[in-house]
């Protein structure tokens, strides 16, 4: 009964690796569209702010560019976790 049942484990887990990294490269492609997507909006809300108050344009970019570098990061950290996932 224990052999019947660990050869089903066995044979669970091994059609589970190609599934994680599948997902795992999804997750990397959204997370890349979507640090892309939000580095956007940021620039566009930033040009925005700028055209309506030029006399604030010196830190509007500086929280401009903090605000993309966290982005940046986050995204970063996630990519390297698939990364883990997909050779790991």
């Amino acid at each position: 009964m224990l052999l019947t049942i660990m050869t089903v484990l066995l044979q669970v887990t091994e059609g589970a690796a190609s599934f994680s990294e599948l997902g795992a490269a999804f997750a990397a492609s959204f997370t890349a569209i979507g640090a892309a997507y939000g580095i956007s909006r940021i620039g566009a809300s930033a040009m925005e702010a700028i055209a309506r108050q030029p006399e604030a344009s010196g830190d509007i970019r500086s929280n401009m560019i903090v605000s993309a570098a966290l982005i940046e990061g986050v995204s970063f950290f996630a990519v390297i976790v698939c990364a883990l996932v997909l050779f790991v």
